[in-house]
């Protein structure tokens, strides 16, 4: 199976993006307590986690967007790294990072500012989400000028048991977008992912009908393996890890194996569909090495009893 582990496990992936990344969701300098990013959003970080918290309101009303620092991707300093791609990334599949079409609007707005505005001034949501949209779609088309295969978002959508927006507000103002997105990824023969934990079997069927390849999930305990084998495997490719908030953090390295034939049972098809991964923050989730390299060692061995090698 492709995979995605660290050192000395391996990875069939070369991740990259602009740098700097135009909607970062974090900071990977632990020793950087407080930031603030293009927009003008303040973060600070929380604990000894990769992200933050942003303790600003940028966009207090939509009458500022006029006024909104948008990051500009026409700077060419910011794809000096990707000028080598094709070489750097030798025999392995390229993914590169595209900006939040929900984050960001909540980074700006606030999540309660935002949470109200899909009722209250969806005409000044749209417009920015509009702009996160094209800002994505100018991330698409760099990265194929660069060579990259896919493109990867992320959005988190879920709560613990449900959607954070109503199914019909999601479809109202975020779907038309990915979709627009989606399009233009797929017309330069990109792969599309995308990022999003919580519980979101509410708009999966949602994102295959609109063109997504991959969903990246860290959570599965919330919604059941057996639940999303069922409706969705073979129709989704699932790049995922052992469920990082239960399993991985407080089960025995027997229950993590456990998990890991259980994930392949229900995700993996004849056609394939399954891509184990590992989780990148490890210290802020909780994991210990021992659970990583059981984990990890774990799916090599499915996997060579699947394919022999």
């Amino acid at each position: 199976m492709p995979h995605d582990f660290p050192s000395p496990f391996g990875s069939d992936f070369y991740f990259t993006g602009a740098n700097p990344h135009p909607d970062p969701l974090g900071n990977p300098d632990l020793a950087v307590k407080e930031w603030v990013d293009e927009w003008g959003c303040r973060w600070e970080r929380l604990g000894n986690t990769l992200l933050g918290e942003v303790k600003n309101t940028v966009l207090e009303s939509y009458e500022q967007l006029p006024k909104l620092k948008i990051p500009d991707l026409n700077n060419p300093a910011r794809w000096d790294r990707l000028k080598n791609l094709k070489s750097d990334k030798a025999d392995r599949y390229t993914l590169a990072g595209g900006a939040s079409l929900y984050f960001r609007v909540t980074f700006l707005r606030g999540v309660e500012n935002t949470w109200m505005d899909i009722y209250d001034d969806v005409e000044g949501l749209t417009v920015l989400v509009d702009l996160l949209c094209d800002l994505n779609i100018e991330l698409v088309r760099k990265y194929k000028f660069f060579g990259a295969d896919g493109f990867m978002m992320a959005d988190d959508w879920g709560l613990q048991n449900t959607l954070q927006i109503s199914p019909s507000k999601w479809r109202e103002i975020w779907k038309p977008r990915y979709e627009k997105i989606f399009a233009e990824a797929r017309r330069l023969d990109m792969d599309l992912f995308l990022h999003s934990c919580g519980h979101i079997v509410d708009i999966l069927d949602d994102l295959i009908e609109i063109g997504l390849n991959a969903i990246h999930m860290d959570q599965q305990e919330n919604m059941g393996l057996e639940l999303l084998g069922k409706r969705f495997a073979g129709k989704i490719n699932f790049f995922a890890c052992v469920d990082i908030q239960k399993t991985m953090c407080f089960g025995s390295m027997d229950d993590i194996r456990a998990y890991c034939r259980e994930m392949t049972k229900h995700f993996h098809t004849d056609k394939g569909g399954f891509i184990p991964r590992w989780y990148t923050d490890p210290v802020g989730a909780g994991h210990s090495q021992e659970a990583i390299d059981v984990m990890c060692a774990e799916f090599l061995k499915i996997s060579q009893e699947l394919y022999g090698s």
